[in-house]
């Protein structure tokens, strides 16, 4: 360790003159130099490292591997005749005083090893040098090399080693289907379609705060087009059990950094076409990270651009001045020049100006220059402040204008800001109502300069007075006119995308409550769409929601009392207690009007409740195609009231066959990125569906095309099997659907439930017909030829179709029920969980996934499968609706009293609650703490969202404002 450097912790030193001299006209690098070893070409990236220590590392890593061999050699003819002598292996030193065991080599090295899939578990603390060569095998470890010989004469198969990488954890693809633990392809690092100068798992690390060696495993598994709730159920073991949420912030991180690498590449091929790429610019295009560093870099070059101050300075000839400047400024005379009759080179204000253009570009496309710069930011005092546009005080919209009153004189630390704000304060900049400027202090300039004249940028020569001023205004230069408005739209950038996979990130939890909510199954429900002038439309619907009767009524036009008779005649009529009243325009006197009558117990006998349920959606969805499908002789002003009490009854069936975006899932919504929030909306309801189940045989083709895997066009082949050949008997019949191809039954066919009880009866009355049939055959009845047996004759029901156990892991699953003495048709009764109990108590949990050879997530997944009762909704842990019988008025409330509500809306800022007095109360953010959530909620960290049912304390009612502010006290 002693002949390699110190690294140096200080800031960069001034670059020597072949280091600028390469930054600005080197020429294309050779293919051949692009392949070189890989250790050497990271050893070559560090700055403080030099190119003799690099060849003096090299040169000792051979040295120490010459006599690996021969030492290797010898030990393997020892071990044959005498396997308990000790033989000691060579060491090779590496970093942080770690020993490197070098691992003999074999004397059939012509051989293939048996396996080269798997890859040793290596600790995470742990830096494995790079050593590549011909033998890439060698094995790393904390601890004191082993000596024994019966290791090396037991070893039946080389091991493949990974490096440069982090630590590979157990996984388990394809290859294994029935859920066994195998290790990640060692040493093979992802390849990207479009490489750049940083690696894409340790990029997409730092964005996501998720740990390397889950981001590489991500990257494989989206690669092999696995959905997020696949991966999410199935593969847990891959991911660090990570939610739903945060692989969707991982897709969407790894989305963007694949469009730098895409756009990157684009505009390579583009410059190089026009001759303008040279080896400075390839590199500064290939480390860029974001759009905005592309942007910066590439501007100058694009098409139409009229060239920046630097390049019409260049065309002057003033470029070797510039170097000449900070390389050897003794030599440099600046009048030598100066051209009378050249505009730019007239006198000598003007050959400074160039240089000092020149001098500006290089420091601001400096990495190490942008680096320090950056960390300086971070650690000072930068703000974000908004005003009121001048135009828009004089003329403009006085109501707009009073919408952002809070922002009017705003300033706030960019570290604090929160991501409401940003997206309001984008909206007033967007409606040029606000001014929005952010802040960098005087001190980030003074230090910058400095650092820059003194350490970065330092000559290497004396400078004269005025070559030094001349080096001061080129560094002010480049902060003021380059690298300040860079730091400025990055800061808003970053605020901005922030903000707004906050708020998709907010519309999802929400989407999902909403998607999530108990159903209300086993009663009759009335819908009711309220409306003034064309009256309150009704629907009754069965309890398997079919549509017994339409009406229209009249509440709110003088013909109250007589509607009433109506109403009451149609709820004794089918037996309906439950009214459903959409939160539309009349909602408040709809809902008055039914408590009114509640009150009165007019509806006796029946003891009528009524709840109130958000119709955001159901007038788009009542006009479109798939309603005029589904209820052809509807009017489409009925269909909204039909579709209002379907939401109670089964609201993710319901919800499913409208737009995400039309449900109504927060503010800012129209405020975001609209291909991402489609795209997130899109994955939740997927995610939903999924983890609920349909069971194959009743689903409809919408809800069917929403299950993880299938699209439209699956679906629809699905139905067209299903119509052509009776009901599915189980899963494998899945693969005779055309489309469903291996990959997509592997991410549908866990998501897909059977009825058993149903399938067994179709089954019987199968076998009788064919039974039937077979005596007539044999009689002569129906001629000589023997008749095909229909697919579900020679298709058996398999009882763990209605789990949510995947059938790769059905052979784990019967080997654990022959464990425990279980038997497949006992799934879901009580007496299977008292034999899991039995086995688990005395193993545990690991040691008989051990046994099993599996995973601790796959069994775990297994004993939910055997012990869930059958027709287990995971929906019936979620809020149910809020039934009420009375009405509370805004006049009624006072500080202090306690009242019960339903979470209505979640945003960044706050939970809106309906506490039943036609306006949401506002709960704040800082008002709802983990110690108030419950445990559940804990578990599932969905925190608060849409449909849950909480007590509240009113802290201020604003009646002129129509504003609630409530305290949370407990989640119901």
């Amino acid at each position: 360790m002693s002949s390699l450097p110190r690294r140096v912790k200080s800031v960069p030193k001034a670059p020597t003159s072949e280091e600028l001299s390469s930054f600005l006209n080197s020429t294309s690098e050779s293919e051949e130099e692009e392949e070189e070893w890989e250790p050497k070409r990271k050893i070559a990236r560090r700055p403080h490292l030099p190119k003799k220590t690099e060849v003096k590392t090299e040169a000792k890593t051979k040295k120490a591997a010459a006599p690996q061999s021969t030492v290797a050699r010898k030990m393997v003819k020892k071990v044959a005749i005498k396997e308990e002598r000790d033989v000691s292996f060579p060491i090779a030193p590496v970093e942080d005083n770690k020993m490197q065991l070098l691992k003999p080599k074999e004397e059939n090295a012509g051989t293939k090893p048996k396996s080269l899939n798997r890859m040793p578990e290596v600790p995470k603390k742990m830096e494995i040098n790079s050593f590549r060569g011909k033998n890439q095998n060698s094995l790393v470890s904390d601890e004191k090399p082993s000596t024994s010989v019966p290791v090396v004469k037991q070893e039946k198969c080389e091991e493949e080693f990974a490096f440069d990488e982090q630590p590979s954890k157990k996984i388990k693809l394809d290859a294994c289907p029935e859920g066994k633990p195998v290790k990640n392809l060692g040493g093979k690092k992802i390849k990207e379609e479009f490489e750049m100068n940083w690696d894409i798992v340790q990029a997409l690390s730092e964005i996501t705060n998720v740990e390397p060696w889950v981001c590489a495993n991500l990257i494989r598994l989206f690669q092999e087009e696995n959905t997020i709730p696949f991966i999410a159920r199935y593969r847990k073991e891959l991911i660090n059990n990570l939610e739903a949420d945060a692989l969707r912030e991982v897709q969407h991180a790894l989305e963007e950094l694949r469009t730098v690498a895409k756009k990157t590449h684009t505009m390579i091929q583009k410059l190089k076409k026009e001759g303008k790429l040279s080896s400075c610019l390839l590199k500064g295009l290939l480390n860029c990270r974001t759009l905005e560093e592309l942007d910066h870099v590439s501007s100058p070059y694009k098409t139409g651009s009229k060239g920046t101050k630097a390049q019409r300075a260049k065309q002057l000839g003033l470029e070797p001045a510039a170097l000449s400047l900070l390389q050897n400024p003794v030599e440099l005379n600046l009048f030598s020049y100066i051209r009378p009759n050249t505009k730019g080179l007239a006198n000598i204000q003007e050959v400074e100006a160039g240089v000092q253009h020149i001098l500006a570009d290089i420091f601001a496309k400096d990495k190490d220059t942008l680096d320090f710069i950056r960390k300086l930011c971070q650690q000072r005092y930068i703000s974000i402040q908004s005003t009121l546009a001048k135009v828009s005080s004089k003329s403009g919209n006085e109501k707009d204008i009073d919408k952002f009153q809070l922002y009017h004189e705003f300033s706030c630390n960019i570290k604090n800001i929160q991501h409401h704000q940003i997206l309001a304060i984008n909206r007033g900049e967007n409606l040029k109502i606000l001014t929005v400027k952010v802040n960098i202090p005087d001190g980030v300039k003074n230090e910058f300069c400095w650092w820059c004249v003194n350490e970065r940028w330092r000559p290497k020569q004396f400078l004269k007075p005025e070559f030094m001023r001349l080096l001061r205004s080129s560094v002010e230069d480049a902060y003021k006119r380059l690298i300040y408005p860079l730091l400025c739209r990055e800061f808003r950038s970053k605020l901005t995308s922030d903000a707004e996979k906050e708020s998709v990130m907010m519309f999802g939890r929400n989407l999902r409550q909403l998607l999530l909510t108990s159903p209300v199954r086993g009663r009759a429900l009335m819908g009711v769409d309220p409306g003034y002038k064309h009256g309150c439309k009704l629907a009754i619907i069965s309890p398997t929601s079919q549509i017994l009767h339409t009406d229209v009524v009249y509440l709110h036009s003088g013909q109250g009392v007589r509607e009433a008779e109506k109403i009451k005649r149609l709820l004794l009529q089918y037996n309906c207690s439950t009214v459903v009243i959409g939160n539309g325009t009349a909602c408040r006197e709809t809902e008055a009007y039914f408590a009114d009558l509640i009150m009165k117990k007019y509806f006796a006998p029946l003891d009528v409740v009524y709840c109130i349920v958000s119709e955001a959606g159901a007038s788009i969805y009542s006009v479109s195609p798939e309603a005029s499908k589904e209820m052809p002789d509807l009017d489409p002003n009925l269909r909204s009231a039909v579709s209002i009490a379907r939401r109670v009854q089964d609201p993710l069936a319901e919800l499913v066959k409208i737009e995400p975006k039309h449900i109504g899932v927060g503010m800012y919504q129209h405020d975001v990125s609209q291909t991402l929030l489609k795209a997130t909306l899109d994955s939740v309801v997927e995610e939903c569906v999924s983890f609920v189940g349909v069971d194959i045989n009743i689903c409809s083709e919408i809800l069917l095309r929403h299950i993880a895997g299938l699209n439209t066009n699956r679906a629809k082949n699905i139905i067209e099997w299903r119509e052509k050949n009776g009901p599915f008997i189980n899963r494998e019949q899945l693969k005779e659907v055309k489309g469903l191809g291996p990959k997509t039954f592997q991410q549908c066919a866990g998501f897909i439930r059977f009825n058993q009880e149903y399938i067994k009866t179709f089954c019987s009355n199968k076998k009788n017909e064919l039974g039937s049939r077979a005596l007539l055959t044999k009689a002569g009845t129906l001629g000589k030829k023997k008749s095909k047996l229909t697919p579900c004759a020679s298709q058996q029901p398999n009882p763990l179709d209605q789990t949510c156990i995947h059938p790769e892991s059905y052979n784990i699953a019967m080997r654990f029920l022959s464990l425990i003495g279980g038997n497949a048709n006992d799934i879901g009764k009580s007496d299977m969980q008292q034999k899991v109990n039995v086995v688990i108590q005395k193993e545990g949990l690991e040691g008989t996934a051990k046994r099993l050879n599996t995973t601790v997530h796959t069994l775990q997944l297994i004993i939910d499968g055997l012990t869930q009762p059958e027709g287990y909704d995971i929906r019936t842990d979620f809020d149910k609706p809020d039934f009420k019988r009375s009405i509370v008025c805004l006049e009624d409330l006072s500080i202090g009293a306690v009242l019960t509500g339903k979470v209505e809306n979640a945003t960044p800022f706050g939970v809106f609650v309906d506490i039943g007095v036609g306006k949401a109360g506002l709960i704040p953010v800082r008002s709802i703490t983990e110690a108030k959530l419950s445990k559940v909620k804990k578990r599932r960290s969905l925190g608060l969202g849409p449909g849950e049912r909480v007590e509240v304390k009113v802290l201020n009612v604003d009646i002129p404002r129509l504003r609630i502010t409530l305290d949370l006290i407990r989640v119901l």
